[in-house]
């Protein structure tokens, strides 16, 4: 990048630039002319981009740099143990002063254990996400994989199948991890089985799956929450379900209407009310509550973002949390400990479930590769219940 700050200057880098231009291969010059069209000159300054692409470092030049052999960089991209530590970091050294890079793609076609995965998505929970994408790419890192993100929706919030069916072919996907609702999906599934790519499903609710998965018992965790709440004195239990397209949201009114009829009560739907687990949808459902002329004295929003809109819709309305009102939530994602006060929520294992899905994907793999029978698991993670400030007995009538 070269710039000129006033007239002379601008004539002799208008000299310059030009022997250098001429020398540009035809597709850089028409880049350059690209970027200073899109640049034009103002106050005094000229700007000129000239695209003159380094060629690449390769494995040779790194070991030649180093003084080992190629099969020795080979081993330390393949981070082996048999390389010496200080032959380890000689090559590494090299490295970062040629600024090599290796392909990815090209390794992987070599023969390398690291798969290219896919993971799809339709979830409007933020915290939900980021807490299965961190737990995915940490994996993914460990064990060397190669992780490719892609919400596959279209109009209507239909899935292109066709679409979704070509992307992953292009991309040379070879498994995929698939997260509710999409894994309640039984069109989908049946696209997944048809092309044959090896696939887990979180938490699938469909009758008849038979695939790899992995889940928690949202039933158990809602009704042992519900208990905590009847367990410090609530009687009038509110609850802010999820979206009907997701099974969670049914299995966690199905453990609420448990705990409540083990406690001899029956379920008010006055107090039931529809969110779709996002911040803003806690808020409207948590007024909805709050206004119905009999508020209840515990509000369960079935996952934290909806908690969390929960307590700013107490806050709006001049109600202390717990001492007036307590809210409680599910998930246990990185905002639950951090707002105020801290949530007391149910522990979903979201970054374990996603580091159990791209082991039994690459086991999966490996068996499929070797021509074996491939084992079918199915894994069931423990939840928590994490105790901590937003609930509390029911305040005491005057």
């Amino acid at each position: 990048m070269i710039v000129a700050r006033s007239i002379t200057q601008r004539k002799r880098l208008n000299s310059k630039s030009t022997s250098l231009y001429s020398r540009l291969g035809r597709k850089q010059r028409i880049v350059s002319a690209q970027h200073c069209a899109n640049k034009p000159e103002k106050e005094g300054f000229f700007l000129l981009l000239l695209m003159n692409k380094k060629q690449a470092a390769t494995i040779k030049e790194v070991a030649e740099r180093a003084q080992v052999s190629q099969m020795t960089v080979s081993r330390v991209l393949n981070d082996q143990s048999s390389v010496k530590e200080t032959t380890r970091k000689r090559v590494q050294e090299a490295m970062r002063a040629l600024n090599y890079r290796p392909n990815i793609m090209a390794r992987n076609l070599a023969g390398r254990a690291g798969l290219f995965i896919g993971l799809i998505y339709r979830n409007p929970s933020y915290g939900y996400l980021s807490e299965f994408l961190l737990g995915a790419l940490v994996t993914c890192r460990l064990l060397g994989h190669y992780l490719i993100v892609e919400e596959p929706l279209v109009d209507d919030n239909m899935v292109d199948f066709e679409q979704m069916e070509k992307r992953f072919l292009d991309m040379s996907i070879q498994a995929l991890i698939v997260v509710p609702p999409l894994s309640d999906d039984p069109k989908l599934i049946d696209t997944l089985e048809r092309t044959g790519i090896s696939f887990v499903c979180v938490s699938p609710k469909l009758n008849g799956y038979t695939g790899p998965s992995v889940r928690m018992n949202d039933r158990d965790a809602a009704r042992d929450m519900t208990q905590h709440l009847l367990d410090l004195g609530h009687k009038k239990i509110g609850l802010i379900k999820g979206p009907p397209d997701h099974r969670s949201s049914e299995l966690r009114y199905a453990g609420y209407s448990d705990a409540l009829a083990a406690g001899g009560l029956t379920v008010d739907e006055k107090r039931v009310v529809s969110g779709d687990f996002t911040y803003v949808s806690g808020i409207q459902s948590a007024k909805t509550l709050i206004d119905s002329g009999d508020a209840p004295t515990a509000i369960f929003a079935t996952n934290d973002d909806m908690a969390s809109g929960a307590i700013a819709a107490a806050h709006q309305a001049g109600l202390r949390v717990p001492e007036d009102l307590s809210v409680v939530g599910f998930d246990d994602t990185a905002n639950a400990s951090a707002m105020w006060p801290a949530l007391t929520t149910v522990r979903q294992p979201i970054r374990e479930m996603a580091n159990s899905a791209i082991k039994l994907l690459a086991q999966s793999v490996a068996q499929s590769r070797a021509l074996l029978p491939i084992e079918v698991q199915k894994l069931t993670l423990d939840y928590e219940l994490m105790i901590r400030d937003s609930a509390g007995p029911p305040k005491q009538s005057d």
